[in-house]
């Protein structure tokens, strides 16, 4: 039986002093990780949006390219060398077929979403989960302290997700292995796998190498454990990250998505766990209601530690 503890979110107040003080902020830290930036667009890729990108200062770009064939992707990859800018991810790639089309971008990982849980069900709040789990299956045996009766449906509804999400992912690990294309399972706003624990043994289960994590930083922030908590947990499972921020209401129950650098997220403290667990790799923005310059500078100052 595994026992994730509750642990308190860090305060708004944190990020305020250390996240968010600027290129004025005297206290440079050096890392020993080499993070590179890129961002999410959605449709139909277009070559001039990637020459937009590069002169925005972004090296990489995820996608989402639709009905997309492998030799289009192949055409495509080579504008983007040409260009300079590589296209590292696809998001929805969960399919043999997205795999094999991500290798032809020549992108090392594929978001994939496996499963998710009814929000109509009756449900803890965000702040209330206490969540304990069988390590031979993953099943949830509890989600609160104390009685957990009006939450039987959800839990059922969560353990048989488990199993679809398990037998979906097995089925892939092949094609992966063939592709050399990472299976990049990611903690999206579905109900699922809301604590770092639950959601790294369905990770560790497949004892693949092609299975790891895709860490979104301000996905989970309502359920109040600290991104950099995560990301430790995680440590070397953590395929790429996506960057995003969430703005907690006052009583650190609910709040609303905002711009990276807006929010509740301490990012010094995310920037020095991913160093602490080696993680080199990509940052990728999935926001928008910002120029592509205003994204690239917001990540510098994260990149740096500010």
């Amino acid at each position: 039986m595994n026992k994730i503890n509750r642990r308190e979110f860090i305060a708004t107040s944190v990020a305020a002093g250390l996240g968010i003080m600027g290129d004025g902020w005297a206290g440079a830290v050096q890392f020993k990780t080499t993070l590179r930036k890129s961002i999410y667009i959605g449709g139909e890729p277009k070559e001039e949006t990637l020459q937009d990108l590069k002169d925005a200062g972004f090296e990489g770009v995820e996608l989402r390219p639709g009905k997309l064939t492998i030799e289009q992707a192949v055409d495509f990859r080579k504008k983007a060398d040409k260009i300079g800018i590589r296209i590292q991810s696809l998001m929805g790639g969960g399919s043999e077929n997205g795999l094999r089309i991500a290798a032809a971008f020549g992108a090392d990982a594929v978001l994939y979403v496996p499963a998710r849980v009814d929000g109509k069900l009756v449900m803890p709040e965000p702040w209330e989960y206490d969540i304990e789990f069988d390590e031979s299956s993953g099943y949830l045996t509890r989600v609160v302290k104390g009685d957990n009766g009006k939450f039987k449906a959800y839990m059922e509804a969560h353990n048989s997700s488990m199993d679809s999400a398990r037998e979906s992912v097995k089925k892939l690990i092949p094609v992966a292995e063939e592709t050399k294309v990472v299976i990049a399972l990611e903690n999206v706003w579905n109900n699922f796998c809301v604590k770092p624990a639950i959601f790294k043994w369905m990770v560790t289960s497949f004892k693949s190498p092609w299975v790891k994590a895709y860490f979104d930083v301000g996905n989970h922030v309502k359920y109040l454990t600290p991104p950099e908590v995560w990301i430790r947990e995680f440590g070397p499972l953590v395929a790429k990250v996506h960057i995003k921020d969430f703005k907690l209401n006052p009583d650190n129950h609910g709040g609303k998505f905002v711009h990276p650098r807006d929010g509740s997220i301490n990012w010094p403290a995310v920037r020095q766990a991913l160093d602490d667990v080696g993680y080199n790799g990509w940052l990728t923005i999935e926001d928008g209601g910002l120029s592509y310059k205003e994204f690239n500078d917001r990540l510098d100052l994260i990149i740096a530690g500010k």
